[in-house]
């Protein structure tokens, strides 16, 4: 008699244990709010254009795919204040993963340059998406100091068109 008066007093607490976790859940619960791993439409994303700064990874889920700017392979764009001969061309590593596609890496180039193989944008899963942007600068240093890990770019995706010129992924 005493041990089932004991199983039902612990009983009564876990239930009463439960409840008032729903109680302090209820008042400040952000169910209806979006998380950041899920917001696209906010202040990273201007005029279409969705920023990354290197290394970054977002879930966009209007377009259903995984996006993450894993960082620049080349970068020989002419610094600013010099004249050159050649305005040269920065060449960005995107790699995109859809829903139920395995990762894809995109070099998106700041310039199309067809004999170089450089594409500012390529096809993936039925998008286009383009490199828009990619800050910052170099400049004309002396000992030219390193941008890796400050680099940052904007990308637009946008619908592949059957009569599109860009790479196919």
């Amino acid at each position: 008699m005493f041990h089932k008066a004991i199983i039902l007093s612990l009983g009564l607490l876990t239930l009463a244990g439960c409840n008032a976790q729903k109680k302090t859940k209820a008042p400040g619960s952000t169910a209806g709010t979006p998380s950041p791993m899920n917001e696209t439409k906010n202040s990273a994303q201007k005029g279409g254009v969705i920023y990354f700064n290197q290394g970054e990874n977002k879930f966009l889920k209007e377009y259903e795919m995984n996006v993450t700017f894993k960082g620049i392979s080349q970068d020989s764009r002419c610094p600013e204040g010099v004249v050159c001969v050649w305005a040269g061309v920065a060449v960005a590593q995107v790699e995109v993963m859809g829903t139920y596609t395995r990762p894809t890496v995109l070099s998106l180039a700041t310039s199309d340059h067809g004999g170089q193989d450089y594409h500012k944008s390529a096809e993936f899963n039925g998008y286009t998406i383009s490199l828009e942007e990619l800050t910052p600068s170099r400049k004309a240093e002396p000992g030219g100091k390193d941008l890796d890990g400050q680099y940052r770019i904007g990308i637009k995706i946008t619908k592949a068109d059957e009569k599109s010129n860009s790479t196919k992924k």
